[in-house]
């Protein structure tokens, strides 16, 4: 037991067969899969479903062995509530999970459309008690593994499935707006996945699971008991609708030909469609960079510091500065999370200057032991506004709330200053959830009344 101590104190060993594993393992590429939100109306009813579903939640230990699909389990504060977990423990949750991600609104500075009065029913409602995701490589893998979760959700009363939402890539694994994305996951100590050229340096696994060092040296605090706390983190979900033809019309409006307008959506994404970085390729696309996960993450803004070739103000830029000089100090490497977000609805052409009406977006997923944290100081600071940068109030392109006069600046000689950007992305909604590990799913089923 003391050696065992010893190795989760240094980051030498994960307990992978207690951790959940969409903490720390890549979702497949190709993907399907479904998110589901569950309401916890009888305490008994929900341990039970908690004792059935311990064995469908998928670990992370043998990754290596073939996977098909897998499941992964997240609780709100409400759920914790619902479940009767004992007041001494709920205390120790922090504040803004307690409150909850409507609660929140200020502080994310979620107004106007991304107000919690326009969300999609049930978010911000206080019944979104359980989150259950499922992964997988196939379709038939898909559908096979959540019938397996529904099967057990039908053999308990006490509990209601208040939505689904079917979620899997566009065509060549490219998001609402037709860009390949998930670069730049954050490498985790100890988590046996080596990661590509320009993940940066390993970062203390106590900063994405309960337990262990994180880069202050010592374990954070976690929720108690030891039981319900330890291998467990938190997990940020918001949901998006993605206006691709209002993109499409931004990009038309301020660039004649075919050319000029791939361009300048590369410059307010960061990236080619390829998923090329206008790092390494500033003029053209690139899709054999784009395509090679050695290289298309492997560069550093240390030769762009005006933003010539990648603007200040871009998506990618704004939210992995790398080595960019920022104007407010910040330690980006606690600023990472994990992401394990998802494309939702049917694929439009960037071509098309008109809405369809069709749902598309995106399920914006970030994990860690800060990702609450995070997320608030993302969206005030570097997401909201442009000091960080140097660039004023400028807000991220991409999902920034944009005001009536929004600005996106192309540096250059001169620059180029265009106005009347949109919001691109509104919040539908959003929750933030707690994933414990597989021993504390357990933990919860067993309460006593």
């Amino acid at each position: 037991m003391v050696f065992e101590g010893i190795k989760a104190w240094f980051g030498v060993d994960i307990e992978f067969d207690k951790v959940q594993a969409a903490i720390v393992r890549m979702r497949p590429e190709p993907y399907f899969g479904t998110h589901a939100l569950l309401e916890i109306r009888d305490a008994r009813g929900g341990r039970e479903v908690l004792r059935r579903l311990a064995e469908r939640v998928t670990s992370a230990a043998d990754w290596d062995k073939p996977r098909p699909a897998w499941t992964s389990l997240a609780i709100t504060y409400p759920g914790l509530v619902a479940l009767g977990v004992p007041e001494s423990s709920l205390a120790s949750f922090p504040e803004n999970f307690r409150e909850g991600m409507a609660k929140r609104a200020g502080a994310l500075r979620d107004g106007g459309p991304n107000a919690p009065a326009n969300w999609e029913q049930p978010f911000g409602t206080g019944r979104v008690h359980l989150g259950l995701s499922v992964y997988a490589g196939s379709e038939a893998a898909w559908r096979s593994e959540v019938a397996a979760y529904e099967e057990r959700l039908a053999e308990v009363s006490g509990i209601e499935v208040l939505g689904r939402q079917d979620f899997g890539a566009q065509p060549d694994s490219v998001n609402a707006f037709g860009y390949k994305d998930g670069f730049t996951q954050p490498k985790v100590q100890g988590s046996r996945v080596s990661g590509f050229p320009g993940d940066g340096r390993e970062i203390k696994a106590g900063e994405f699971i309960f337990g262990y060092p994180s880069e202050t040296g010592r374990p954070l605090l976690m929720p108690a008991p030891d039981e319900l706390g330890r291998n467990g983190t938190f997990l940020v979900f918001r949901k998006y609708y993605s206006h691709v033809a209002a993109f499409n019309r931004f990009i038309h409006a301020n660039a004649k030909t075919e050319a000029e307008r791939e361009l300048l959506a590369a410059k307010i994404v960061g990236r080619w469609r390829s998923g090329a970085p206008l790092a390494l390729s500033p003029d053209k696309d690139n899709p054999a960079i784009g395509e090679d996960p050695s290289r298309n993450n492997d560069f550093t803004y240390a030769d762009d510091p005006r933003g010539l070739k990648t603007p200040l103000s871009s998506h990618i830029r704004r939210m992995n500065p790398r080595d960019t000089k920022l104007k407010a100090l910040s330690d980006v490497n606690i600023r990472r999370v994990i992401r394990r977000s998802t494309t939702y609805g049917t694929h439009l052409n960037k071509g098309v200057l008109v809405d369809d009406g069709q749902p598309r977006g995106l399920d914006y997923l970030a994990i860690g032991v800060r990702a609450i944290d995070t997320l608030e100081f993302l969206q005030s600071e570097w997401i909201n506004s442009g000091n960080f940068m140097g660039v004023g109030q400028e807000k991220d392109p991409m999902i920034g709330l944009q005001g009536k006069d929004g600005t996106f600046t192309v540096p250059g000689v001169p620059p180029r200053y265009l106005r009347g950007i949109e919001t691109f992305n509104t919040l539908l909604g959003g929750e933030y959830f707690f994933m414990p590990s597989i021993p504390a799913i357990r933990w919860l089923g067993d309460l006593k009344n």
